[in-house]
């Protein structure tokens, strides 16, 4: 199945679909989707055994976790691989069983019911195949992947920790040391080394509960925390399942009045002995995510506690960031989080250099429209940004780990009013710039299959071929996943970026780390003759402009790693200028089979 792309031929799969039987697609629902609701979803891989061997149903299960139907389900079953057969044998798709007896097909981010739909299993033609237990190979995903971290992995003080800017990547597990110094991981996020905690808040889209309280150091693991999601129904209550046997965690259920919204933000309030500090981020409450992904996040200050009585207003930092911060936990309308409110109030967070960028669920009209969403963005950048000369030949980069659906060409949102925000710089700038390039980095399928994880790290890119047929005009526009820089060219990306880069790419006019996808259900889109702005999705991210560091502009860092306190530049965490698409380059599209080539670990992608 092949279609022509604006940058060569685009092969929708690369296996022989002759050999293999195709993902059923699910049925239609009669109501239009979010594009983000499968943002974090994983597919099922499935394992045939050779002909010598009986198909064997796996007794292990993953650890539980809490984000989407679809994720839930594919996470167990991805613990048996389909294992790579290079012989001239038809490849033929096996799938395993769940304990209900059935698979869980996972739908497409066009086509998003609340969970994913159910297929019944084929009949074999064959007899019954006996079981046999505790043969299988070692699984990519399953409990036996995820090794202790060697000695040395974690930092035992700040020394190599640079507080410029902030931004820090997440440790790796399965890159050169030298990578890791001065990233962190959520361990040491949660240790003594930044404050003696006493309590805190944990706001994601996915949580492992389990998972995330052995996060937290021995001395703080009973400490209260409260956790912020958006699951409803049956997801709600098994998260709710989850935390029964720790008493000190409490639930903040975010409002999603709009369908098919999200709670896709990931940030942390952490109250100590000593102050208050915020962390936004891109990974989600779960082992995955903190292993062999590229993430990234910003670390506030330590905010101390402003004398008794103080105004509201006392402690604003430049950015706005105390007043901003406060407006997105009171557009949750959650009692939950007063406490929180009134807390932050009484801290002084005028040390803050980066502005909050928010996306929270609504139609909104007026000077309502500027609070939130990309148009946000466009506001910021348009007062406290400059115009610079030739502003047309810097690009604008965005990168990303899910697309939702744009329309049936780049001017229905992309090139419109998303690329106005973008290519936004001071006051001055025009309502369009036409001849801005817009170079988008997504992993291609050959940046996935050679990965830490291999094609189980497509689980995490939900680009489905629902969408992608529907919009092939985009595919001109990507670049591979590379990040030599960092040393995470083979670590897939789950953080999300984007910036305005000079010509020769050595300078930014500002750069954002956000949980916001490429998608107008995170952004928001406008309505009504642009009289209205309609937003899906909770997100977060944080805004690094140059006017805030009292620079013109942003050096890009080109010796990130080791980290080095004389450092000055930007760390962008993949390789500048990016590499676009070669002609037989394919974005990964995760709901179809690759069965031509097996990945790290031998294994191929057959999505059930």
């Amino acid at each position: 199945m092949s279609q022509e792309s604006q940058h060569g031929k685009w092969t929708l799969s690369d296996s022989d679909e002759d050999n293999i039987i195709p993902p059923t697609p699910p049925k239609k629902p009669n109501v239009k989707p979010d594009p983000e609701r499968r943002a974090n979803a994983v597919i099922t891989v499935t394992k045939p055994k050779p002909k010598s061997e009986p198909f064997i149903k796996s007794e292990e299960k993953a650890a539980p976790q809490m984000g989407s139907e679809a994720r839930q389900a594919a996470h167990l079953n991805q613990s048996n691989p389909v294992k790579y057969e290079n012989s001239s044998s038809p490849a033929v798709k096996r799938k395993r069983e769940t304990d209900e007896g059935g698979w869980n097909l996972s739908s497409s981010d066009d086509e998003a019911p609340s969970s994913a739909p159910k297929v019944k299993p084929r009949q074999s033609r064959s007899s019954p195949q006996k079981k046999i237990e505790n043969k299988r190979p070692p699984s990519p995903h399953g409990p036996a992947y995820y090794k202790e971290e060697p000695s040395g992995f974690f930092e035992d003080n700040l020394s190599a920790m640079s507080d410029t800017y902030r931004f820090y990547l997440n440790k790796v597990t399965g890159i050169e040391k030298k990578y890791n110094t001065g990233a962190l991981h959520i361990k040491e996020i949660l240790s003594p080394m930044f404050g003696t905690l006493k309590e805190s808040v944990q706001f994601n889209y996915c949580f492992d509960i389990p998972w995330m309280v052995k996060q937290y150091p021995p001395e703080f693991r009973d400490k209260p925390v409260t956790i912020v999601h958006g699951e409803k129904r049956e997801s709600k209550a098994r998260l709710i399942q989850q935390a029964q046997p720790y008493s000190h965690i409490r639930f903040c259920q975010a409002k999603l009045d709009i369908a098919f919204g999200t709670h896709h933000t990931k940030m942390m309030l952490l109250w100590y002995e000593e102050g208050f500090r915020v962390i936004i981020l891109t990974s989600n409450m779960i082992q995955a995510d903190w292993y062999q992904k590229t993430q990234g996040l910003w670390m506030s200050p330590m905010y101390p506690r402003l004398p008794e009585g103080s105004p509201e207003t006392a402690g604003e930092s430049r950015t706005h960031f105390k007043h901003d911060l406060l407006e997105y936990l009171r557009a949750y309308r959650a009692p939950e989080l007063a406490e929180w409110i009134e807390r932050i109030k009484e801290h002084n967070l005028s040390e803050t250099r980066i502005y909050l960028i928010g996306s929270t669920p609504g139609r909104f009209q007026g000077p309502d429209m500027e609070k939130w969403g990309h148009l946000k963005l466009r506001k910021l950048l348009s007062e406290h940004t400059c115009p610079v000369q030739n502003a047309e030949q810097w690009p604008v980069i965005g990168q990303f780990s899910s697309i939702g659906s744009m329309g049936l060409d780049k001017t229905k949102w992309l090139a419109a009013e998303f690329q106005r925000t973008l290519t936004t710089l001071g006051k001055a700038s025009s309502s369009s710039s036409p001849g801005t390039s817009v170079l988008l980095v997504y992993p291609s399928v050959d940046n996935v299959r050679t990965s830490l994880e291999g094609y189980p790290a497509g689980g995490s890119l939900p680009y489905s071929i629902q969408t992608a047929q529907k919009q092939l005009w985009l595919h001109s526009y990507f670049h591979r996943w590379k990040a030599e820089v960092t040393g995470r060219s083979s670590a897939m990306p789950h953080i999300k970026t984007y910036m305005r880069a000079s010509p020769d790419f050595s300078q930014l006019a500002w750069f954002l780390v956000t949980s916001a996808n490429l998608s107008k259900a995170a952004w928001g889109a406008l309505e009504k003759n642009n009289t209205q702005m309609m937003i899906r999705s909770y997100e977060l991210g944080v805004l690094y402009l140059p006017s805030a560091f009292d620079m013109s502009s942003f050096l890009v860092e080109k010796n990130i790693f080791p980290v080095s306190s004389s450092s000055t530049g930007f760390p962008v965490p993949f390789d500048l200028p990016p590499q676009h698409y070669a002609s037989k380059d394919q974005p990964w599209i995760w709901n179809i089979p690759y069965t031509q080539a097996p990945d790290t670990h031998g294994n191929i992608w057959v999505p059930s």
